[in-house]
């Protein structure tokens, strides 16, 4: 049975109550490094990312010297994260398409990000929420678990779904500090295997609402 929408709510701002400082994990010092540390970070921890990307940006710090570099030379400073030829290939085409598309200047709208070679739907929603405080909610494997083990979404429900569900269930001001505190939660309690979310009782005491 998938929560009411009250009950949903609760359970998610009883997350953020737990990490009300929850900030984000990768380092960044602007929007373009922002943008690359997100693509970097699929199917690799943040800490790994961290851990690669002060030389890639010292390196490559503009999407110009980003750009002129070639694919090998990028890949040598990513080559213990996962996937990282094809991160190469993909870092290297989307810093061309800044220069080529929007003035070297990282976009502010999904569907700019979204045309960026690399970018999909969560990682666009990263950079809005977290480089330009535009109101999205990003969908990780950390929220899309949580979802679906506290019964704010059915089992079988897609990225797309879940997030438009947190998107109905929280206001748009909740959505960032929900994406951030989720994240927490779900490396420190509710794991893949063995959660420990039944030593928070208040996530399922509703007996307020």
């Amino acid at each position: 049975m998938v929560l009411s929408k009250k009950r949903a709510r609760h359970v998610i701002e009883e997350i953020i109550a737990l990490f009300p400082d929850a900030k984000p994990s990768l380092d960044f010092r602007n929007h373009f490094e922002l943008l690359v540390a997100v693509m970097l970070s699929a199917q690799t921890t943040d800490a790994a990312v961290n851990k690669a990307t002060p030389a890639l940006f010292a390196a490559f710090p503009t999407p110009q010297a980003m750009a002129d570099a070639s694919e090998s030379e990028i890949s040598k400073h990513i080559s213990r994260l996962g996937l990282y030829r094809n991160k190469a290939k993909f870092l290297k085409k989307c810093a061309q398409q800044l220069l080529d598309d929007f003035d070297g200047q990282v976009p502010q709208t999904r569907e700019e990000l979204e045309s960026l070679a690399g970018v999909g739907r969560k990682t666009a929603n990263v950079v809005l929420s977290v480089g330009f405080g535009i109101p999205a909610f990003a969908v990780d494997t950390h929220v899309e678990r949580i979802c679906k083990h506290h019964d704010i979404v059915k089992k079988s429900a897609t990225p797309l779904e879940v997030e438009k569900r947190v998107m109905e269930v929280l206001p748009p001001e909740e959505w960032l500090a929900a994406h951030q505190a989720m994240i927490y939660f779900g490396r420190a309690i509710c794991h893949p295997k063995n959660p420990e979310c039944e030593h928070y009782p208040q996530l399922y005491d509703f007996s307020s609402l």
